[in-house]
């Protein structure tokens, strides 16, 4: 278990980066980062399956296609809305709109179970929506009022983002602990398959086919990150959180998205050079804290049922 919440953590830290590197490309643009990551992910299953150990043998259709389907809709589709949303709203609303995933996928197991008093849960929701208004609301404050249709879009983006990840979550932690659970490697590269065949499509979209000129240093950036995201941040990270899905129960699993929060907040700070304000710090804590009161409302309530 300590293996799987330390694979689950160092996950979230790569996944952290997209809150940040798809401004770090400029004058590159999304797209163009997503099919250089995604490709580069697809690149290396491939050239690892070389070897034996990584070729998706014994698989069965169903799983082998779901593992396709999360690698291009689940991948592809959650960073572009996530990059977009950054875009559009700036380094605070994503994550925390992302970091509400933990909570939503325990409400989701409560409706199914019924497993803990929604009286209990009360509290960490209000405080977890108290947060993220906080933030909306000082966003929309001092932004003009010409530009605040951008926030809206950020908002939506990083919404559509969430039921993205959420349906990945669920799908992956389904598959990884049922009982004819495929190999985490083979699983790993079938899905940076599917990734690379679900960025093919937006090639048409990217600036190859704009007049934009780039210099040597945003071409090496570019080059040097797309590496990074797909090498680290697409391929380790899925392998890790392979790893996390199959050592963890899903409720617990989800909970360490709340690591992707702070990484993601951390990361948007550091990369605008700045301090958070005050309604971003605020509101920050807030959510943070009615995730772990939910988190703690779910842990003892397991507790009890183990004892």
């Amino acid at each position: 278990m300590l293996f799987g919440i330390l694979s689950g953590i160092a996950t979230c830290a790569l996944w952290g980066l997209t809150f940040v590197v798809p401004r770090a490309i400029a004058p590159f643009t999304t797209l163009d980062l997503t099919v250089a990551r995604y490709g580069l992910f697809a690149l290396t299953s491939v050239a690892l399956m070389v070897h034996p150990r990584f070729r998706p043998r014994g698989i069965k259709p169903r799983p082998m296609i779901t593992a396709l389907l999360l690698g291009g809709i689940g991948y592809v589709g959650y960073f572009v809305s996530v990059a977009y949303a950054v875009r559009f709203a700036g380094a605070a609303i994503p994550p925390l709109v992302i970091g509400t995933m933990p909570v939503i996928l325990a409400m989701i197991a409560n409706f199914r179970d019924r497993s803990v008093s929604w009286r209990l849960l009360a509290l960490p929701l209000m405080l977890i929506a108290a947060g993220i208004a906080w933030v909306n609301v000082s966003v929309f404050a001092s932004t003009p009022t010409g530009d605040r249709a951008m926030i809206v879009y950020g908002i939506a983006s990083a919404a559509i983002g969430l039921v993205l990840w959420v349906v990945y979550g669920l799908a992956s932690t389904a598959t990884m602990q049922s009982p004819d659970a495929p190999d985490i490697l083979q699983w790993t590269g079938l899905q940076g398959i599917g990734a690379g065949l679900g960025s093919l499509v937006l090639i048409p979209l990217t600036s190859l086919n704009t007049p934009i000129v780039y210099t040597d240093i945003d071409l090496m950036r570019f080059v040097l990150w797309s590496l990074i995201m797909g090498l680290a941040g697409a391929w380790l990270a899925t392998l890790l959180w392979m790893i996390a899905s199959k050592r963890l129960p899903l409720a617990l699993a989800a909970q360490l998205i709340v690591a992707e929060t702070v990484f993601g907040l951390i990361f948007g700070f550091v990369f605008e050079q700045r301090l958070p304000t005050l309604a971003e710090a605020g509101g920050s804590l807030l959510q943070l804290a009615g995730v772990g009161m939910a988190i703690a409302v779910f842990s003892h309530v397991r507790q009890q049922q183990h004892a």
